[in-house]
């Protein structure tokens, strides 16, 4: 009786998974750049899956996709949440580009995978070759984490690995190379295609303000920068922009820019940082400290699609962050005032009520003319008890459930480890862990945690 319980759960944790899988399917067919429409009009079906918080994965993957398609592969090119197993048995081969966030996390679109196909024995992948690209940052405790693991459930399902699992360091451009040789092995082609990211170009500081100063925080600093040369370029509210000191090398910082093009700069949110023996961080330091007003930095805009509006625009908008995650949160609250959207409830938490309430004059216009009709600022240091924004969720689930009712997005900006897990605990206590993986299989639900 035990094991025919079980099979009954398992067969029923299958149906579910299905279910939702094809309800990602007609969501993403409708919005993805690159349809799931193979690629290419012939040879072996390739499948090119992908898991990517912040688009390094993604784009990547595109790159790849399209070099197998040139070749006239059969290239079909998804998500990791929209893997199956038919979808893997209808291949005979399948690349894997998988990042990995947080404390050793899966991305948002490689997380339902994770949750419910890799937790359990799986399917037999004996007749599938496999590669996996594992993409990381070593600077972080548990680098390429997620895509080890994901690599050890290949294995351990029979998959045959077409090479040992590369794993690439920020921007290594070494395994970049390694990737580009096997893809060009698979697509029979002797020329190693050209994926370079575009290059950094000087952009000057025109501005720089301290907002906290009193703060028992580390200081949070405003830039405003523009072109060394040439006119602004256009980006969309949710984009990031890498940043890259003259001492980070291969090592460029990612930040989320906080300003439209229509405010004719380009703003950034920066907190000085400090490394375990008291120095400033890299890029923290320099923008902070060491770039005077008038001088350039290298940046490069950096497209974030999980982060932008894209299906969302006319949806109600539930904006969460935390300390400078207001940053992204200031850019969608821009867009959605360019539009007249006025249906957005913002949750933002910080240290203190006086030094610490950045872009109050932004939140206080906005909430004076109505885009605001929702406001809850959380200042964990003002009381006994410590408040965080995911303590004034939880005080407001029943009108949070009433807003997703209405067709709401959630957009969760901030720290992943701390701030960003901890909301996605309390979404899922408050919806249920199947609803909130619904929201997310449908683009409503987004984080750019870092």
């Amino acid at each position: 009786m035990p094991d025919t319980v079980r099979l009954l759960t398992a067969w029923g944790a299958t149906l579910a998974y299905g279910g939702l899988c094809a309800a990602v399917y007609l969501r993403h067919r409708r919005r993805q750049r690159i349809a799931v429409a193979p690629l290419g009009d012939g040879g072996r079906p390739v499948l090119v899956a992908y898991a990517s918080q912040s688009g390094s994965a993604e784009a990547l993957a595109e790159h790849t996709a399209r070099s197998l398609g040139a070749a006239g592969l059969n290239t079909t090119l998804v998500p990791l949440n929209r893997v199956t197993p038919d979808l893997l048995a209808a291949h005979e081969q399948a690349l894997f580009l998988v990042s990995t966030c947080g404390e050793g996390d899966a991305p948002d679109n490689g997380a339902f995978f994770e949750r419910h196909c890799m937790a359990d024995a799986g399917p037999d992948l004996s007749r599938l070759h496999v590669g996996v690209l594992a993409l990381g940052d070593r600077e972080y405790a548990h680098f390429c984490a997620f895509g080890r693991r994901l690599a050890a459930w290949l294995e351990a399902r029979g998959a045959v690995p077409l090479f040992a699992p590369l794993e690439m360091d920020n921007q290594d451009a070494n395994a970049l190379a390694a990737w580009q040789q096997q893809v060009a092995h698979i697509a029979g082609s002797g020329e190693t295609p050209d994926w370079r990211a575009p290059a950094f170009t000087p952009w000057r500081l025109l501005e720089r303000r301290h907002l906290n100063p009193g703060s028992s925080g580390a200081p949070v600093f405003h830039l405003a920068l523009a072109p060394e040369h040439g006119p602004l370029p256009e980006w969309q509210a949710g984009d990031l922009v890498q940043v890259q000191p003259p001492e980070a090398g291969e090592h460029p910082r990612d930040y989320s820019i906080a300003s439209l093009p229509a405010d004719g700069a380009l703003h950034l949110l920066v907190r000085l940082q400090a490394r375990p023996d008291g120095t400033p961080g890299l890029a923290s330091g320099h923008l902070c400290q060491d770039l005077e007003v008038g001088r350039s930095v290298a940046l490069r805009l950096k497209p974030h699609a999980n982060f932008r509006l894209g299906d969302n625009a006319g949806r109600p908008l539930i904006l969460i962050g935390n300390g400078t995650g207001i940053a992204g949160l200031r850019a969608l609250l821009k867009a959605r005032e360019a539009r007249g959207d006025k249906r957005n409830w913002l949750i933002f938490g910080e240290r203190h009520a006086g030094p610490d309430r950045h872009y109050r004059e932004d939140l206080a216009r906005w909430r004076n003319n109505g885009l605001l009709p929702r406001l809850d600022l959380v200042f964990s240091r003002e009381q006994a008890a410590k408040d965080y924004v995911q303590h004034r969720l939880a005080q407001r689930g029943d009108v949070l459930q009433d807003w997703i009712d209405e067709g709401a997005a959630v957009y969760v900006c901030g720290s992943a480890a701390t701030m960003g897990a901890a909301v996605d605990e309390t979404l899922a206590q408050l919806l249920g862990r199947e609803t909130l993986d619904r929201l997310l299989a449908e683009g409503r639900y987004r984080r750019d945690v870092y």
